[in-house]
């Protein structure tokens, strides 16, 4: 599947809208304190346990998000946007994007 943060697809024509899919992956308030009490890898004032964790949960977000636009049908989704919110000590990741049908 195609996945892709422009609206369209070069080469291709968009040949039937889905809908708009959305995909989730939280990070609870325990992974901020086990990846905090256990540093040892920061370097540069980055943290690869940290960005491990994140993108761990991005892919989580895309790969729900495929899977949505799979069960609708669709072929790529187009437009998608990445969003990363805390909430009550929560980081939630999100992905959405329209799923369509490439012709």
């Amino acid at each position: 599947m195609i996945v892709t943060t422009t609206p369209t697809v070069e080469g291709y024509q968009i040949a039937e809208y889905k809908g708009i899919v959305t995909g989730e992956a939280i990070l609870g308030a325990n992974v901020f304190r086990d990846i905090f009490a256990g540093i040892t890898d920061i370097i540069g004032g980055r943290s690869g346990a940290y960005e491990k964790s994140l993108a761990e949960a991005r892919e989580t977000a895309l790969k729900e998000m495929e899977e949505r636009a799979a069960d609708r049908g669709a072929t790529a989704v187009v437009g998608v946007d990445l969003d990363y919110e805390v909430i009550n000590n929560m980081l939630m990741v999100s992905a959405s994007g329209t799923a369509v049908v490439l012709g």
